[in-house]
């Protein structure tokens, strides 16, 4: 079989950006939810969707690895 796949394609379906987020910048539902912490951690797709918040910047490298994304962080 001869088939031609692009790799590199999937690899960038496969990125996704951790940022840090100040509390304040979040829907007012998420802030109640997490009262007492000031910043949190955002993990984004490429098109900029929120697909996750997390409470430290470990946890949201952990969690992208874990549902087999590869994370790059964002300053």
């Amino acid at each position: 079989m001869d088939t031609k796949y692009d790799f590199d394609q999937d690899a960038e379906d496969r990125i996704v950006y951790v940022r840090r987020v100040n509390v304040a910048d979040l829907p007012e539902e998420l802030q109640e939810a997490v009262e007492g912490e000031e910043t949190l951690y955002a993990v984004h797709s490429a098109e900029g969707e929120r697909l996750a918040v997390v409470k430290d910047r470990k946890l949201a490298f952990l969690l992208a690895r874990q549902h087999e994304y590869e994370p790059v962080a964002v300053h």
